[in-house]
C-alpha cells in the first residue's frame, strides 16, 4: 500500500472518537443512572476487571474498551461476555491478545457485570446492530 494513503488512513481513523480512543487504550466514557443490578456489577467490574478493561469499561493499554460499538449486542450477545470469562477468548478485534479465563469472576458476578455494561453501552449510544461479515 502506498505509504501516502496508508497514513492519510490512520490518521483520519485517529482523528474519529472512538478510534483516537483506541489508539490510546481507552474511550472517553459516560455513566449516567444505573439500576442497582448494573450499580452492583459496576463495583465488581470495575474491582475485577478494570484494571485491563478501564474503569467502567473504557479500556487501557492492557484490554480493550467494552464500551464500544464492536460489543454492541448484536455483535457480542450476553452469553459471550461470560464465556471470554469463563473460558477465555482469543485474540480477534484487537491486538491485545488473547483472554485468559477469569476464576476468581463468578456465574453470580456475570449478571451485575453484563448489565453494567449494557446499561452503559445505552448512555454512550451503543445499541444492538445486525452483525455483518
Amino acid at each position: 500500500m502506498n505509504k501516502f494513503v496508508l497514513l492519510a488512513l490512520l490518521s483520519s481513523l485517529s482523528a474519529s472518537p472512538v478510534w483516537a480512543g483506541h489508539f490510546n487504550g481507552h474511550v472517553d466514557v459516560k455513566v449516567g443512572t444505573l439500576s442497582s443490578r448494573a450499580a452492583a456489577g459496576q463495583k465488581v467490574f470495575n474491582q475485577k476487571c478494570g484494571s485491563c478493561h478501564g474503569l467502567n469499561g473504557e479500556g487501557t493499554l492492557a484490554g480493550p474498551p467494552l464500551i464500544h460499538d464492536i460489543y454492541n449486542p448484536g455483535h457480542h450477545d450476553n452469553g459471550s461476555f461470560s464465556r471470554a470469562v469463563t473460558k477465555g477468548v482469543q485474540q480477534h478485534h484487537w491486538t491485545y491478545g488473547n483472554m485468559l479465563a477469569q476464576p476468581n469472576v463468578g456465574f453470580s458476578d456475570m449478571t451485575g457485570i453484563v448489565s453494567f455494561i449494557r446499561e452503559v453501552q445505552k448512555h454512550n449510544g451503543i445499541v444492538k446492530k445486525a452483525h455483518r461479515m
